[in-house]
């Protein structure tokens, strides 16, 4: 029997795409106001090796409401940033965080007003 070098930690886990701190910010103040305006109970947060993905309920039993997706090979393409409805659908993409979010805060004026 012969003894192999142990593989170091890093090289067994695949890289995954992650948020940022200052990614989820600007989410979490979003999902914030509108748990606090009734609208969304619950999130989840996926990490895979080719998009991070923060889901939105209304319940928890549910399929999500919306998808913040971050895609960082879509970067150069269409944006690495992409906001999906309920049945799949691109409501916009895009490069900037902030203005990819704003077709979600056009859900707030309308829960609020």
């Amino acid at each position: 029997m012969t003894l192999q070098p142990p593989i170091p930690l890093q090289a067994a886990l695949p890289e995954l795409v992650a948020f940022g701190r200052a990614e989820l910010g600007p989410i979490l103040q979003l999902y914030g106001r509108m748990v606090a305006a009734g609208e969304w109970r619950d999130y989840a947060l996926v990490f895979m090796p080719e998009v991070a993905v923060f889901s939105v309920f209304r319940r928890a039993s549910e399929s999500p409401l919306y998808r913040i997706e971050k895609r960082p090979r879509q970067r150069a393409r269409q944006g690495q940033y992409a906001v999906f409805g309920a049945a799949g659908q691109v409501m916009r993409r895009g490069e900037d965080l902030a203005a990819v979010l704003r077709v979600l805060e056009r859900k707030l004026i309308r829960a609020v007003g």
